[in-house]
């Protein structure tokens, strides 16, 4: 299993903020990393983990999607 290391920003009302670049990153390593244990556990039907890895992109798009639009003026 990948180890990810994901820096923190303390907020000013003191909750934590993750960087948006990461959690794309995160989703988009977690679909990935969910393909391959069809392969190595047959109890997994290859199928719906496709599924749930392209919807884990599909949300990682939808986030990129919207910080352009926030940064774009």
């Amino acid at each position: 299993m990948a180890q990810l290391s994901v820096p923190l920003i303390q907020g000013f009302d003191d909750q934590l903020l993750i960087p948006a670049v990461q959690v794309t990153a995160l989703l988009r390593g977690l679909g990935e990393q969910m393909i391959g244990w069809t392969a190595e556990n047959p109890a997994l039907d290859p199928p719906t983990v496709g599924v749930l890895a392209t919807v884990l992109q599909e949300v990682a798009d939808q986030i990129d999607v919207e910080c352009i639009d926030i940064g774009t003026p």
